[in-house]
């Protein structure tokens, strides 16, 4: 059974931070490269961060470059998001997604397992 879970996410302040976790069974997280997507209420969800199988290729949406970190644990069957200097407008459900790819850009269509979310929600 392929499954994804994501953790970690909760209320924090402006300015704070968060490390989400997203955790893999059912198969192996190391031939799969792994996204970062989230939704708020009302908007479409966006791609986050993905990272390739290796690690050695990774991208970040503009609006978090800078800020958020992937990385992923292979050994662990898990990918991280550091989250720092968080603000409001990063609130969203945010869910972990995997392709049976080296590297896929980070796009939701290209993305086929998906967790069940976590939320994160910053408050002002």
């Amino acid at each position: 059974q392929l499954q994804l879970v994501e953790s970690g996410g909760e209320l924090v302040q402006p300015g704070g931070s968060l490390r989400l976790s997203c955790a893999a069974s059912g198969f192996t997280l190391a031939t799969y490269a792994i996204g970062w997507f989230r939704q708020a209420p009302g908007k479409e969800r966006e791609g986050v961060s993905c990272i390739s199988t290796s690690g050695g290729i990774s991208n970040y949406a503009d609006s978090v470059k800078g800020r958020f970190t992937i990385s992923r644990d292979n050994a662990k069957n898990t990918v991280y998001l550091q989250m720092n200097s968080l603000k409001p407008e990063d609130t969203g459900i945010y869910y972990c997604a995997a392709t049976r790819r080296a590297w896929m850009a980070c796009r939701e269509r290209n993305y086929d397992y998906w967790g069940q979310g976590t939320q994160v929600t910053v408050s002002s």
